[in-house]
């Protein structure tokens, strides 16, 4: 499989440059992208665990704003 590749603009000649990542590059490159993927799903289990919480409490009649009036949020 061919890594990816990088294209490199030089802004003052316009000369556009393209070629595969080094090793180096390469393994920052999966790394970022593990990060994202982990990132992206730590926030969706928050989403997830936000939604739970407030679904319980519509469950008690109360919602957010009751929460805040008494302190708790």
């Amino acid at each position: 499989m061919a890594k990816p590749t990088i294209t490199i603009l030089n802004v003052e000649s316009g000369e556009v440059e393209e070629r595969e990542m080094t090793n180096q590059e390469l393994a920052q490159y999966e790394k970022d992208q593990a990060d994202a993927i982990a990132e992206a799903d730590l926030a969706l289990q928050a989403a997830n665990k936000k939604a739970a919480a407030e679904a319980k409490l519509a469950a008690l009649g109360l919602d957010v704003d009751d929460l805040k009036a008494l302190g708790l949020a």
